[in-house]
């Protein structure tokens, strides 16, 4: 097991986590990422033209915001990022992700090969686009101390700490509850997304969903995936349940429950390979973090900045997973 005495666990992050070009600085300067994102891309044909020119745009033709880019992108990101580790010869004992992080789990799980996943997310996010605008908001805050607050439209999309809560809903109710948090005194920040993902406004885009999903085949796990959805690793009837993954853009995402799930069973080397370092900042709240025995280790930057950051944290997070594997020569790219 690379990674020193403990077992890596690889944090795949979600709707949030998206920023205009990136890991864009690791391409072409660590093939192996690159020829995985041609991979993606390829698998999503003509749209995966369209996404690769908008991944690697200064000024994207389409926001990277929109859900028609936050979602593929945060997907290749993600997958290309755990194939990457796997590159080095990492042997993950166990994948957790964050929204669309999940689908990139169960990818690099062998749940279901990349062609038909990557089919699956570009048929979401064309029902998804279709749904009235809305947004979600990240508050200081329990998901009890938020309930008076909630409503039939705003309702708890994500619980990613214990006092970091996130809800979404339409626009315009969540306006509304943006504003009487506010003026109760709570900390409040958008987060970055034009559709209010888990929350019941996306539910009458997914209908049909159900229906592509059980024509795709799939198979059990190799690499235990501990799932945001259910806080517990994902079981054969999880994943041959096509509702399971039809639901996924409308039920809450309870990561801090399955990363409590996780470390229960021991500390891991939490390894985050995605954009940001959003799920670093949670996981190092966890009891386990804290105390020393389990670790921390972000891919990219915490936020976005030159290319050259990109591979300088790739190297330094190299360099604690694989002290003599291959990213030692990264550096030396010329990127």
């Amino acid at each position: 097991m690379s990674g020193g005495a403990l077992p890596v666990a690889l944090l795949l992050p979600g709707q949030g986590s998206q920023h205009a070009r990136m890991a864009a600085g690791l391409d072409p300067g660590v093939p192996e990422f690159a020829a995985t994102m041609d991979e993606v891309f390829t698998a999503m044909g003509e749209e995966g033209e369209r996404l690769r020119s908008d991944w690697l745009a200064e000024r994207p033709a389409v926001p990277i915001d929109h859900v028609t880019r936050s979602q593929p992108l945060l997907f290749a990101v993600d997958y290309a990022l755990g194939r990457l580790v796997l590159s080095w010869g990492v042997r993950p004992a166990a994948f957790l992700g964050h929204s669309i992080g999940e689908m990139a789990a169960a990818v690099l799980a062998g749940v279901f090969d990349l062609r038909d996943a990557a089919a699956l997310v570009l048929d979401r996010v064309r029902r998804l686009a279709a749904a009235p605008p809305g947004g979600m908001l990240a508050v200081a805050a329990t998901p009890a101390e938020l309930e008076p607050y909630l409503s039939t439209d705003v309702v708890v999309g994500a619980v990613n700490a214990p006092r970091q809560t996130v809800v979404a809903g339409p626009n315009g109710p969540l306006e509304k509850t943006e504003r009487l948090l506010r003026e109760a005194g709570f900390t409040c920040r958008r987060v970055p997304s034009l559709s209010g993902f888990h929350s019941p406004m996306l539910a009458p885009a997914c209908r049909g969903a159900e229906e592509r999903i059980a024509t795709v085949p799939v198979r059990a796990p190799h690499t235990a995936v501990y799932s945001a959805y259910t806080t517990a690793p994902l079981t054969h009837e999880d994943v041959t349940d096509a509702s399971f993954w039809a639901r996924h853009p409308v039920a809450p995402v309870l990561f801090w429950p399955a990363l409590d799930a996780l470390l229960a069973g021991g500390d891991h080397l939490l390894v985050e390979a995605g954009p940001g370092q959003g799920l670093s900042r949670l996981a190092r709240r966890h009891p386990a973090v804290r105390r020393g025995g389990s670790r921390v280790v972000p891919l990219l930057p915490a936020r976005p900045g030159p290319p050259e950051r990109d591979l300088e944290t790739l190297t330094a997070a190299a360099g604690l997973l694989t002290p003599s594997g291959p990213a030692s020569g990264y550096g030396s790219s010329g990127v």
